[in-house]
């Protein structure tokens, strides 16, 4: 794998581990009671949506790995562009559907040659 597209992944795997960590312990309550949690939370999926951009340009072969790679790019571009309408159900839902594989593929992923 090349050196470019092992920063991407290293990239997304710091910050998910970060949005495991903020909202560890956390309910959605919690999630819509407190603004910096959400401003952080989707702070980090932007960063993830936006590596995997950057990813799928330069090595589509690595970034296809990844299931769902186009709808995270999309989450992404929710999260960037229609910021005013971002639904806190959505972002918990993807927290906690979503976040526990993304990992595991990415670590899968870091753990190759």
């Amino acid at each position: 794998m090349r050196l470019e597209s092992k920063k991407y992944l290293e990239d997304i795997a710091q910050a998910a581990e970060m949005i495991a960590q903020f909202t560890a312990g956390k309910t959605f309550a919690d999630y819509t009671n407190e603004p910096m949690l959400r401003a952080a939370v989707e702070r980090k999926f932007e960063v993830i949506g936006e590596a995997l951009v950057q990813l799928s340009r330069r090595d589509g072969a690595v970034a296809a790995r990844i299931s769902e790679h186009r709808r995270i790019i999309a989450f992404r571009n929710i999260l960037i562009h229609g910021y005013a309408g971002v639904d806190d159900l959505l972002v918990w839902g993807v927290v906690e559907s979503k976040l526990a594989g993304l990992r595991r593929e990415v670590a899968a992923l870091l753990g190759e040659p």
